[in-house]
């Protein structure tokens, strides 16, 4: 895969002097009586790569759309990049989205009749930039992921993995603080799916932070940190050397995050 261009690494927050983009704090979410999440706690630093991973109904789909402002907390704090979201009116929490979450999902979401440029430049509708930027910008961004030359193309002439990339590219093509990626690889063969985690591993070394949501223990195994959820709360961590080291010459494996999913016990099934 073409290589990724590096961009200087953030190493604080945008407004937060500790250098924290996310902070959850006691987050409850419920639908009903069902309690998607249990009192969340969360802090993600400037620069993290980081796996949430967890079965099906573990709720880190639902953390994620908290995390991404896409839905409030029925109680707790949302923090991001300094910013409390609960303080905030629903304009300001769209800017918010804008300015500092980019988001890349499973199933790429492009427009069929748009070409690459023009589906990474759409990724700019809401912040008030200019047409001419937008694509100047937009093919920047395509070239940062490695596709230069498929500027023109539409969705139908890219494999799949082009597509997700082109995804990546709108993700990241307004400089976001974090980038949440869920289930990025989930609709992809395997050689597909090694470059796009290849990829975001290239994008966190040039300063992105990056959150990949998962139910793929493997690929959680090979990323620095792991939050591993179970019936909508966290279960535990691991903070880990990358690459599927834990930090100490060991070796995190999918066993060792299997046994400590089933570890943290059973009971009412929480939302994806």
């Amino acid at each position: 895969m073409t290589a990724v261009a590096t961009v200087p690494r953030r190493t604080t927050a945008p407004d937060d002097p500790e250098g924290r983009v996310l902070v959850l704090e006691g987050v409850t979410k419920r639908y009903g009586e069902v309690e998607a999440l249990r009192g969340i706690d969360l802090r993600v630093s400037a620069g993290e790569l980081v796996a949430v991973v967890g079965p099906s109904g573990s709720g880190k789909s639902t953390m994620l759309n908290v995390i991404g402002t896409l839905d409030l907390p029925t109680e707790g704090r949302v923090v991001i990049a300094g910013h409390d979201v609960g303080t905030m009116s629903d304009d300001a929490v769209s800017r918010l989205r804008a300015d500092h979450i980019g988001f890349v999902f499973q199933h790429f979401h492009l427009a069929q009749g748009a070409t690459a440029v023009e589906n990474v430049a759409d990724g700019l509708l809401y912040t008030g930039t200019g047409r001419r930027e937008r694509t100047e910008r937009a093919a920047d961004a395509l070239r940062r992921v490695g596709l230069g030359h498929r500027l023109d193309h539409r969705p139908h002439e890219l494999s799949g993995g082009e597509k997700q990339r082109v995804a990546i590219a709108r993700a990241i093509v307004g400089d976001p603080t974090v980038l949440l990626a869920d289930e990025p690889t989930g609709a992809l063969d395997t050689a597909s799916g090694a470059a796009v985690l290849d990829l975001l591993r290239e994008l966190n070394a040039g300063g992105t932070t990056v959150l990949v949501i998962t139910h793929d223990l493997e690929l959680a195994a090979s990323l620095p940190r792991q939050v591993r959820m179970r019936d909508g709360r966290i279960a535990d961590e691991t903070h880990g050397g990358g690459d599927g080291h834990d930090g100490r010459g060991g070796r995190v494996d999918a066993t060792t995050l299997a046994d400590a999913i089933r570890a943290a016990g059973t009971g009412t099934e929480a939302r994806a």
